[in-house]
């Protein structure tokens, strides 16, 4: 097939990784934005390299004709969770979304591969709008912990390394990490709502700061520079303070003062 064919059936699928991209992006910031734990950490995405495909057709005996239909993870999508409960959580986002629709599921972290390989995949319809109309696509969402994202970066430079024919020794190596790995997310497990109130707690101040510092900066243009100097001080107190019910009470009181200013100017305005 002529480079030119190439580029011309790709491209729609490098559009479909990088709107998918942005809409997983975007429900990591509506959580934040909302003061809310995001059961997304990071997400990112890829399209299969021209030789990955043509190495999988060879391996699958999949004919150039029937290339898109068989081959379902030229656009793939990779999901990066904290904690192996958020994986049920992502899966039921993407269910309920109307802009995708699940073609199959499997589920390694029930069904564990021989290699130790654990993490949660979907097959996707997903459609993009192109210079010929829409093209219905098929993606590949992978949903997996940090922890068993970084065996499975291991393995597969291992199986690339040894061309899918692994040592007995690295092979027992690689299935002890994985028995690891398993403990090391049952561990984060047993600690989730603790270390989800401290990271919430944090996302929140986070959100009252730069609301605060917001006002501050309006209320310049508005009030004495001597009134905001004194507001700015009581700010670095109430901050140094480390005290988040003192800042949600400043953000209120802040928020009724530059509310003042805002209606004084409007009658200001109006006369």
């Amino acid at each position: 097939m002529e480079i030119q064919l190439w580029r011309s059936i790709l491209c729609p699928y490098e559009l479909a990784v990088k709107e998918l991209t942005v809409k997983f992006e975007h429900i990591i910031k509506e959580h934040r934005e909302n003061d809310l734990y995001s059961p997304i950490e990071q997400v990112s995405g890829r399209v299969k390299s021209v030789s990955s495909i043509l190495e999988k057709m060879q391996r699958k005996h999949i004919p150039m004709e029937r290339m898109e239909e068989e081959i379902e993870d030229i656009a793939g999508i990779r999901i990066i969770c904290q904690f192996e409960e958020d994986i049920d959580t992502v899966a039921s986002i993407i269910q309920n979304r109307s802009d995708m629709t699940i073609k199959s599921e499997k589920n390694y972290l029930k069904h564990i591969k021989q290699s130790g390989y654990r993490s949660y995949h979907l097959i996707i319809y997903y459609t993009v709008d192109t210079l010929n109309g829409p093209k219905k696509l098929q993606a590949e969402i992978q949903i997996r912990t940090m922890a068993m994202n970084f065996w499975a970066t291991i393995e597969h430079s291992l199986q690339y390394k040894y061309k899918g024919d692994m040592p007995p020794h690295v092979a027992e190596r690689l299935s002890n990490a994985a028995d690891a790995i398993i403990s090391l997310d049952h561990e984060m497990s047993s600690v989730r709502n603790e270390i989800m109130d401290a990271q919430n707690s944090s996302l929140m101040q986070s959100n009252l700061v730069k609301d605060i510092l917001n006002n501050i900066e309006n209320l310049y243009r508005v009030s004495n520079e001597r009134e905001v100097v004194k507001i700015q001080a009581e700010f670095l107190r109430v901050f140094r303070a480390k005290d988040l019910q003192q800042l949600e009470r400043f953000h209120r009181q802040l928020d009724i003062i530059a509310e003042g200013y805002r209606a004084q100017a409007v009658y200001h305005n109006l006369k």
